[in-house]
């Protein structure tokens, strides 16, 4: 089906702050949500399926496993990355100060193809940005590389492991200069260039953005339960004592 931008943002919106977290901006994840499925990146089905651990997982502080200079070490014990990567990219800034080079690596997280729009979002910053993680499935291993110059990444896709990444990690590297990622990209099966990310996006703002009917009633369900379980909750607690 076709649906708008505003659309995907405002149930994802409903259904995120039905979760209750006292982490995560639900404004923030719904628009990280939007874009990757702008894309055609499948963003409302990246949601869904992280939905039921957002639902169950604690809202434990992210832990500073190691830092130096131009680099820094995070555990976010399973947590969903999309809740902490806007502060986590903030802060490494932050630290990254007059450096050419910094690198982030996260630790047990999930959720991490919702990395997307905070990672294009370094190229209006005047940023480069480079980011590998395990998919835990095939493709076994992604790439997104994004030089200055461009608004939109190239996406590697790895059948069989390039590198010895843990499934549940992620790296990424902010730069102030382009990449050299021609090893890295020598044995890749699958590539979506920066040009067909700009087409697909360029044709959802114009046409509408196709998302699978499957996964938009699973999203309009987890949104419409969670409404009515608060609403009959309040409903329970009003007029008070």
């Amino acid at each position: 089906m076709i649906v708008s931008h505003n659309e995907i943002v405002v149930m994802v919106y409903k259904a995120f702050t039905g979760l209750h977290r006292e982490v995560g901006e639900a404004d923030v994840i719904a628009t990280m949500v939007a874009e990757l499925q702008m894309a055609g990146l499948d963003g409302v089905r990246h949601f869904n399926n992280a939905s039921p651990y957002i639902l169950i997982e604690r809202d434990t502080p992210i832990d500073i496993v190691h830092q130096e200079e131009g680099a820094i070490r995070l555990d976010l014990h399973g947590n969903s990355l999309a809740c902490h990567l806007p502060a986590i990219i903030d802060y490494a800034l932050e630290k990254m100060g007059d450096l050419t080079h910094f690198h982030i690596y996260l630790q047990n997280c999930h959720n991490r193809w919702l990395a997307y729009s905070e990672l294009v979002g370094l190229a209006s910053k005047g940023f480069a940005c480079l980011a590998k993680w395990d998919n835990g499935s095939v493709p076994k291993q992604t790439l997104f590389t994004l030089n200055q110059g461009f608004i939109y990444p190239d996406l590697y896709f790895f059948d069989k492991a390039q590198a010895n990444y843990n499934t549940n990690d992620m790296i990424i590297e902010i730069a102030t200069q382009n990449f050299d990622i021609e090893h890295d990209t020598q044995n890749f099966d699958r590539k979506i260039s920066t040009d067909e990310l700009f087409s697909t996006h360029q044709r959802a703002w114009k046409e509408g953005i196709y998302v699978d009917d499957e996964q938009w009633a699973i999203l309009k369900t987890t949104a419409a339960a969670i409404l009515v379980e608060n609403s009959e909750a309040s409903s329970k607690g009003a007029g008070g004592i």
